[in-house]
């Protein structure tokens, strides 16, 4: 079965694009042009994805990321003319799991969405005979990789897909630290070029999601990087 994207955007012609590259790789798309309607079509529909402009009429992106994320942690991408790092860092903030600005390469937009699906819903996806394998426990903290879902004390926790991935990434590895570099590629799925702010705020989302003591699980190792509290 194909997945599902929405593209809420009001621009027609950026629609229009990104349906047929999207189209031509075999997904099914919805379109919203603005972000009312795309909220109504997030309840009244299975969407797999979601790409989401900021300056919509009616409910602009950042609005509609919040409903969204009371409820539901697909993957969110945000595509946006407004390229500052701010803004950028508000977008991951509110849960957004990747940020493109516009002007874009409708390739590498299709590549992300790619990307993104991938990293979402193959996760333990293996070949796992028993349960044991698909479930990681650390501490109070239980991850299923079957059903992609964090909980603690038997609450479950809201994670972005790329919370997950590093959620995953440290839960499986508990006490090893891990560089920046190594938790970007695991999380992203990219190559880490150059420093950015994204592992940072990732980090404090997660610490924040985690426990009111930002240091009870992951903890900063000066000039290295970080790990999971055994």
């Amino acid at each position: 079965m194909a997945y599902q994207i929405l593209i809420a955007d009001d621009e027609k012609e950026i629609r229009e694009l990104l349906r047929l590259y999207l189209e031509n790789e075999n997904y099914q798309v919805m379109e919203a042009k603005d972000g009312q309607e795309a909220f109504e079509l997030l309840h009244q529909n299975k969407i797999d994805l979601c790409v989401l402009d900021i300056m919509m009429p009616k409910m602009d992106g950042y609005h509609l990321l919040r409903e969204l994320r009371k409820e539901s942690n697909i993957p969110v991408i945000i595509l946006s003319a407004k390229d500052a790092d701010s803004e950028k860092i508000l977008g991951l903030n509110l849960g957004a799991d990747d940020y493109i600005a516009k002007p874009f390469n409708p390739l590498e937009a299709v590549a992300r969405i790619n990307s993104n699906i991938r990293r979402f819903y193959t996760l333990g996806n293996g070949e796992a005979d028993h349960q044991a394998v698909s479930l990681l426990k650390v501490k109070d903290l239980m991850l299923d990789k079957d059903s992609c879902v964090l909980k603690k004390d038997g609450k479950q926790i809201e994670l972005t897909s790329v919370e997950f991935r590093i959620m995953e990434l440290f839960m499986e590895h508990p006490g090893k630290v891990f560089t920046k570099q190594q938790i970007y590629e695991y999380g992203w799925g990219e190559e880490y070029i150059i420093a950015d702010n994204n592992i940072m705020v990732c980090i404090s989302k997660l610490r924040a999601k985690l426990d009111e003591d930002p240091s009870a699980y992951i903890k900063t190792i000066r000039g290295l990087g970080y790990r999971l509290e055994k």
